[in-house]
């Protein structure tokens, strides 16, 4: 352990390494070993922090998202050099849209062979530089404790996301006899608290609206901030909704959201990228005025380029911290009733849209089939739901709103499911967790079945499965016609026989009435476990932006 005296003679980079990821709380992180980082297996029996060793990289950053995201610290994703590292960069590109603090640990080949055609030498931070906030690579023991100092602050501040330490194998290996202790202030997310002037700005624009929008990035979603977007609704007297999908103002589970938008004469962007999610602002009316609230430098710059004249102020906060602060300021006068019911009412609206009716008689749709989840966790104390996949993910999407919810996020990337079910379980041991996943999305990490029924953690995959990339056909369909139709299809697979395989339980379901019972088996298996329910493959419902 670190003293205050500074290290003992004799202790390596990787113990550095560990005492200081104690040092920012963490205790349990996610690899998949190679010949690079085994010093920093070694470091981590002595410092007592579990490794849950996967079967794929991307799924360790998977899993490392989904931690952050559920415990609200840091997720670490520690993987081995070049070939492991690329295996990742999906999975931090994923972390990136999603505003995840993640750090992740690559193995590195040694410094003093740089240059020399080193055993998987690559310059990996050139590589990932574009994919986090700050990509470091330490020369020395001394390096190794400001880069991980910076890494995690980095990570943790601002607006969130990934930061990347390649780790070279004679640093990692090397004394660390001449290094002081970590200074744990160090490690905090930098804070800057709200201007008085700023929140005064926002908060009298709001107050003289009459049908102000309030629109929040991932980073303040009910799953990472519990109630603070209703408090902060109520305070403001404003409806409050979070964007955190790649289908933007289209998003099943938002309904309406873009009529309502065009409605709006004041959308506040608190930490929401004025991308293509909000049409590029093109999505309100031109009368609309437009507050943003940003940490990052670029995200303000596409928020001045897109919005132009409209955008009547753009202040450098941190969110969270503005966020907040507004929520503790007096209560706004009430006077909205009207405008955030209809708002509640336009928002809530999906479930309408969504078709009942199927192709046979006995078929299941997504609608049947998500109903069904949603009926069965209704008794539950404690539940997550996890959604991924392509068109089977946008229902589940459309059906589950809840407090604890991990979508694939905006970068509309596909696979995570069964990594993300499996963070979760562990860091909620005592909730349902359920993911409801597609067919073609559970192929990604079908092997993370075997990593879960290891470790035992208990959770339930539930396989959307209408044999093939619904998707794709879809578009397909619509834009080139039935006859134009390729490279969508899939076959029988018995993904619930695979699970079984590696360890858990499997259920495999062909009619409505085999759902609950087949549902309830799993749940009470005592281990991960696939239901694999054969579905019609409908289009998915979507918000009113046509």
């Amino acid at each position: 352990m670190l003293s205050d005296n500074g290290r003992q003679q004799g202790l390596r980079g990787a113990d550095l390494l560990a005492d200081v990821l104690l040092a920012a709380g963490v205790k349990r992180i996610f690899s998949l070993s190679g010949n690079q980082i085994m010093p920093i297996y070694d470091a981590c029996l002595d410092a007592g922090i579990e490794i849950v060793h996967t079967r794929h990289e991307a799924a360790a950053v998977f899993m490392a998202d989904a931690w952050a995201q559920l415990t609200r610290g840091l997720g670490v994703a520690l993987v081995t050099a070049a070939p492991g590292a690329m295996n990742a960069l999906g999975a931090l590109y994923s972390a990136r849209c999603s505003e995840s603090p993640v750090l992740l640990l690559t193995g590195d080949s040694p410094l003093g062979q740089d240059g020399r055609g080193a055993f998987q030498e690559l310059d990996q931070v050139a590589v990932t530089r574009t994919l986090t906030k700050t990509s470091l690579r330490p020369h020395d023991a001394t390096s190794l404790l400001a880069s991980l100092q910076e890494a995690i602050r980095a990570a943790r501040s601002g607006r969130l996301g990934p930061a990347h330490i390649a780790l070279p194998f004679d640093v990692i290996q090397g004394s660390t006899a001449d290094v002081g202790p970590c200074d744990e202030r160090m490690l905090a997310p930098a804070s800057s608290p709200a201007r008085e002037d700023e929140l005064t700005v926002v908060a009298t624009g709001l107050a003289q609206a009459e049908r102000p929008i309030v629109v929040v990035g991932p980073s303040l979603s009910p799953t990472r901030t519990g109630t603070l977007l209703e408090t902060l609704a109520d305070r403001l007297d404003a409806p409050v909704l979070c964007m955190e999908s790649p289908r933007g103002v289209r998003d099943p589970a938002l309904g309406e959201l873009a009529a309502v938008l065009s409605e709006a004469d004041l959308i506040v962007s608190l930490g929401k990228s004025v991308d293509f999610t909000l049409g590029f602002g093109k999505v309100a009316n031109d009368r609309c005025r437009w507050l943003v609230v940003e940490s990052d430098a670029a995200e303000r710059q596409r928020a001045s380029t897109n919005l132009g004249q409209r955008l009547d102020h753009c202040f450098e906060a941190d969110v969270m911290s503005f966020a907040r602060a507004l929520a503790d300021r007096a209560p706004a006068s009430k006077g909205r009733d009207d405008w955030r019911r209809t708002v509640s009412r336009r928002i809530s609206a999906r479930t309408s849209a969504v078709p009942a009716e199927g192709g046979a008689d006995d078929a299941i749709t997504s609608a049947d089939l998500c109903e069904a989840v949603r009926q069965f966790l209704a008794g539950r104390d404690e539940s997550v739901v996890v959604s991924d996949g392509g068109e089977f993910g946008q229902w589940a999407q459309a059906f589950f709103s809840g407090p604890s919810r991990i979508v694939n996020g905006v970068s509309g990337a596909i696979g995570g499911g069964v990594p993300y079910g499996l963070a979760a379980a562990l860091a909620r041991p005592d909730a349902a967790v359920v993911v409801l996943t597609g067919d073609g999305s559970i192929g990604f990490h079908l092997a993370e079945f075997e990593t879960a029924a290891r470790v035992g953690a208990r959770f339930v995959v539930v396989v959307g499965n209408d044999r093939r990339w619904n998707a794709e056909h879809q578009i397909q369909l619509r834009d080139y016609g039935s006859d134009r139709l390729v490279g969508c299809d899939l076959g029988e697979a018995r993904y619930d026989l695979a699970a079984k395989a590696m360890g858990g339980h499997g259920e495999y379901v062909t009619s409505a009435a085999e759902l609950a019972p087949a549902l309830e088996r799993a749940f009470e298996a005592g281990t991960v476990a696939c239901v694999n329910v054969l579905i019609e493959g409908l289009p998915a419902p979507a918000g009113s932006a046509h």
